[in-house]
């Protein structure tokens, strides 16, 4: 016990102490280290072999081709709505129905005008004349709203009726009796 109040002895314990806490900080430094090393493999991934500068430009890259892909996709999709769009124009947008009695005979209206016309106002208006030993049917087209032949006062509210009616309505409208 001597030795130990000698300055030798001192030294030799301030030492000890010194060694002591140092192997304590390099523990908490190696929980510390697994620690990052085990939050480094979630960001990395398995192959730890690669740093993060490394790891930030191969993600970089990959973020380059993804979007190189969408605007691909896009472009193309716009394209087929494009079509599509002008596709939908030529199809039936504006439709209406009148019924009425063409011969005052009280036949309880069976002639009947169909106006049936596309986005740009265009299409047909088809006629039913029914006479009780007979019956006609007359079509007429339309161009831009515009008839090719001079309609009856029932095409012309056909016409108008499906115009009006926003592009679903079902017009049926008693006409001239």
């Amino acid at each position: 016990m001597h030795s130990l109040s000698s300055t030798t002895g001192i030294v030799a314990l301030a030492a000890g102490g010194v060694a002591v806490v140092a192997l304590l900080a390099a523990v908490a430094l190696a929980v510390q280290l697994r620690g990052v090393r085990r939050a480094q493999r979630i960001v990395l991934g398995d192959s730890g072999a690669q740093d993060l500068a490394a790891h930030a430009s191969e993600l970089q890259r990959a973020f380059r081709e993804l979007h190189s892909y969408v605007e691909d996709v896009a472009a193309q999709l716009h394209g087929r709505m494009s079509e599509a769009e002008t596709r939908l124009d030529e199809t039936l947008a504006y439709r209406s129905l009148v019924r009425y009695d063409a011969y005052n005979e009280m036949s309880g209206r069976q002639s009947m005008t169909i106006a049936l016309l596309d986005a740009s106002q265009s299409g047909v208006v088809l006629s039913s004349i029914h006479h009780r030993d007979q019956a006609r049917l007359y079509a007429k087209q339309v161009i831009a709203g515009r008839p090719e032949h001079e309609l009856s006062p029932e095409e012309s509210e056909a016409v108008k009726l499906a115009l009006s009616s926003g592009g679903g309505g079902r017009g049926d409208a008693a006409g001239p009796q």
